[in-house]
Formats: structure tokens, sequence, C-alpha cells
């Protein structure tokens, strides 16, 4: 079996979350500083060149620097030394995101943080798992559609690893909820972060940090609140390299010799494009690189400091719902600090259907995937199941990433990527498809009863051929159906089928049943 292989990964007895091979300051007890001049570990030479750093009195090997240091995704080691500790001074805040109807039908029954990824984990796991191993351990979730799956799985994964003794540390999801204040659901990521401030304003920290919760990508958040700090910040905005061809989809960004913003662009085209060129080498690429790519993309991603935080969302700008058009670029306007923080490195937006695909099948590209959940230095965590190892039975596999719990029969799979406990019978033929397996087992005497009703056990039947398709959780397919869309239609609704077409990918909706001998 060529290039098949099997993922896994959780959290058992996980007490102290903070990322492998770091390092930081060690012998003493972070506390908060009362200014922003005192937060560096001792003193920081600074310039544009070279930064020599002390940390409590022992010198470090100077280390090359710019404004805003550079995050390269999938790195083993990093040089940190944030004081105070982060796990004390930055609190986490995931936005779940809206309805997510550009992922429907996997948002019909779950929020779009709670959509599986990978084969074993959930879209959430992603940016929960980078703050974990960024010693960042008070996290936040907020959401409002479909939320109980999401709750489900974040207190199975992290509820009972989080706290210690001294409960330091959570993963807590915050639902939309009326108020005497406020009686309407979140208008917006700003307005869900401002009906919460009464609570984030009780914890003492310094900054927080504004994730979303639909990103797939691997990033050291205490590089990106060490610059906020290092630049002496109000805020600091996550930024992407583009080239021309994909910078008009998204938010563009000019800055000026400092890394400091100074103009927004959303999805510019043009003239109005060719204006929001910049020197990406500012930021930290390399010259090549740095011609390749002269514009940066806001991230939807950023570290806040506390008080401007309570004063943006309360005083200067009450009625603003969204961050990335209305709070930032008003904050750039009246002449708060307002860095941009490169970081160069895999980061897909989860929004379509169709993106979703990809990003899940760019997990099994050979030699090297988009994303690898491999990585030892930063795992990425999911709620640990308990399941046996996939079972496979003269099967032939070859390009493809098979979770946990599988039953795989005499069958062809290639560049697909099979959920757990996924079962897979005689015959059935699954080519470049994301499987996302099943909640759980039927028994033998369950699949005897369904087909005395002449109903179909959950999984692939026999000599079932699929192509390009996504395959949600508890679907039963029958023996002898073709998904392989073959008249090429690009956009379908056929709900009461159990089926949606999006950009030609065929999307079975979960606990669907698409009966014996069916052809879509």
């Amino acid at each position: 079996m060529p290039m098949a292989a099997v993922a896994s990964s959780s959290l058992i007895g996980f007490k102290n979350f903070s990322g492998q091979n770091k390092l930081h300051c060690g012998g003493f007890k972070p506390t908060i500083a009362s200014s922003k001049s005192e937060l560096f570990c001792g003193s920081i030479g600074f310039n544009l060149k070279e930064t020599t750093r002390r940390c409590n009195g022992t010198r470090r090997l100077p280390v090359t620097r710019v404004v805003s240091p550079k995050a390269v995704s999938d790195s083993s080691y990093s040089q940190t030394c944030l004081d105070p500790d982060a796990s004390t001074s930055v609190l986490g805040i995931i936005l779940g995101g809206g309805a997510g109807t550009r992922l429907y039908p996997l948002t019909k029954k779950r929020a779009k943080p709670a959509v599986p990824l990978g084969a074993n984990y959930r879209l959430i796991d992603i940016p929960v798992s980078n703050c974990l191993n960024s010693n960042i351990s008070k996290i936040y979730v907020l959401t409002q559609f479909n939320s109980a799956s999401l709750n489900r799985h974040l207190s199975r994964a992290y509820a009972s690893n989080m706290g210690g003794y001294k409960n330091e540390g959570f993963v807590e999801v915050l639902a939309a909820q009326q108020s005497p204040e406020n009686p309407n659901w979140f208008q917006g990521t700003a307005d869900a972060v401002r009906q919460y401030l009464w609570l984030f304003e009780e914890h003492d920290v310094l900054e927080y940090l504004i994730l979303a919760g639909d990103h797939l990508y691997r990033m050291d958040y205490e590089k990106f609140v060490q610059s906020h700090r290092e630049t002496d910040a109000d805020i600091t905005v996550a930024a992407l390299p583009m080239d021309e061809k994909r910078a008009t989809a998204f938010g563009l960004m000019k800055i000026d010799e400092e890394g400091r913003i100074i103009e927004f662009a959303e999805k510019p085209k043009g003239e109005q494009l060719k204006a929001m060129k910049v020197d990406t080498t500012i930021l930290g690429l390399d010259d090549e690189r740095a011609k390749e790519m002269p514009y940066i993309a806001s991230m939807g991603i950023y570290v806040i400091s506390k008080d401007a935080m309570l004063s943006l969302l309360r005083e200067t700008f009450p009625g603003a719902n969204d961050f990335g058009s209305e709070v930032i670029p008003g904050a750039t306007s009246i002449g708060l600090r307002v860095q941009a923080y490169l970081y160069d490195g895999y980061w897909e937006d989860i929004g379509t259907i169709e993106a979703f695909y990809n990003a899940n099948l760019g997990i099994t590209k050979k030699p090297i995937p988009d994303f690898s959940f491999y990585d030892r230095s930063s795992p990425i965590y999911t709620q640990p199941r308990y399941l046996p190892p996939s079972k496979m039975l003269d099967a032939d596999v070859t390009d493809s990433v098979i979770g946990e719990g599988c039953v795989i029969k005499n069958c062809k799979i290639h560049h697909s990527v099979i959920g757990l406990r996924s079962c897979i019978s005689e015959g059935a033929i699954i080519e470049d498809t994301l499987l996302m397996g099943a909640d759980y087992y039927e028994t033998d005497a369950d699949k005897r009863l369904l087909a005395a009703k002449g109903s179909v056990p959950i999984g692939i039947g026999k000599n079932s051929h699929i192509k390009r398709a996504i395959i949600d959780k508890n679907a039963r397919i029958g023996d002898n159906v073709k998904i392989i869309n073959s008249d090429d239609v690009q956009e379908a609704a056929r709900e009461t089928d159990g089926y949606f077409i999006k950009s030609g990918i065929v999307t079975v909706i979960k606990d669907a049943l698409i009966p014996s001998g069916s052809i879509i």
C-alpha cells in the first residue's frame, strides 16, 4: 500500500500544554507589568538588523530580527521571551463564525468550527491547539449557531485536562444570549466580543488574541504577541504575503517602513490593486519572495491590547459590528498604532465547500502534504476516543489518509481521506473523496434489523463507486450506488434526496440514506 497513512492524535492525561522545545525565561513568577516598557525580559537592544536579548541577566546570542518577526509554519523551535508569560497575560478569543451558509450542508446540524477535518479532528482543534502550543491556556469560543456538537467536542477534548488544581486554564464556549442591555444576537465579530466584554475585562491580562474558528494553519502566537509588545502596538494584525492573482479576493493592507498599517482596501482591482503594493522585505521576506508576493492580506487574526479593546468597542466605535472592515481601519484613522505581523506559511480559510474539500485532500499530497498533522513539536489535539486500529482486509489503498477505528474490506481507495469508524464494503471504489466516517458503530443485530426493514447500514455498500465527493457522518450508501457526477453538474440542491452539488463536488448530507442502485 504505497503512501497510506493512519492519522491519530489525542489528548490523554495532558496537564501542561505549553509548546515543546520553547525557550522561555525561567526562574521567576510572572507579574503583570504596569507599563509596556516593563514588558520585556530585561533589556532589548533593537534595530532593523539585529536584536541582542537579555533574560534574567543571561546574555543570549544575537538574533536576526526585523520590525515584525516572521513566523514560519511548522517551526520546531522558537525563541520567545515573554514577560509576563503568555499563560498569565494573554486571553484567547476564538470566533465561531456565522451560520456557515457557504459550507452548507456540512453546517446543517453543526456549527462551522465543529465540522470534521482530516479524518480524526474538527476545525476548532486547529486554533485551540495553536493556543495550547503557544502557552495560551485561557480560551473562550464564541458561537451562536448549532453549537451542541461543538460544546460536546470541546468538553470531551479539553475540559478534564486544562485546569489542574489551580484551575488556571480553560476552553469555554460562550453562546450568544439576550440581556437587558443587549436584546440582539451577535451582529458581527466586533459585536460578539463587545457583548462579552464584561467577562473578558475580569481577566487580569495585557492582550486579547482574536482568532477565527475556520482557518487551517499552524502558528506560534507567542512570536505574534512578542512582536506586538516590541513595536509598542495597540493592535497587531497577522498578514499573509500574496501574489497579484490571489490578492483580489482579500482585504489588503499598506504599511510604512516600520511595518505600521496606513491604509486598507477591501478586494481591490485594477489601479486600486496596484496602489496597494508594498515592500514586503520590511516584514521579513527575502528579496526574491518579496518580488513574487508584493501584497499583504489580513488573516482576520489580531492581538489587541486590553485598554485599546475596551475603549475602541465601548467608546470610540460603540456601533461597529466587524473588526476587519470597521474597528481596525477606524483605529488606524484615529492614530492608534496598528502594526502588521508577517505569517509566511500554509494558511487556508475553509469558508466554502471547495476550499474545505481541497484542504482535506491536501493532507494526502506527497512527498510533503499542504498541512501536516505529524509535527510533534506542535501537535494538533483532539478528543481521545479510544478506538481500535483501522482494519484493512485485502484492500488496495494508495495516496490516502485513514482515520481510527475503520473497517475496510476488499475495495479500492485512491487519493482520499477516510474518517474515523468508516465501514467500506467489498468491491467499493473510492477516489478523490472525503469520507467523514461515523459517530458510532452498528452491531450485527442492528444490521439484520435494518436489512429486514429494507434499509441500509451506515457506511459504503458493496460495489459502490464514489468519486470527487464529500460523504458526511453516519451516511448510509447502499449497494451498487454511483456517486460520480458523470454529467459534470456544477450546482444542485437536492436536499430531499440527501445531497447537494457545489463547485462540481457532491456532498451527501449527514445521516442521509442513498438507496441501493442510485446514480448521482
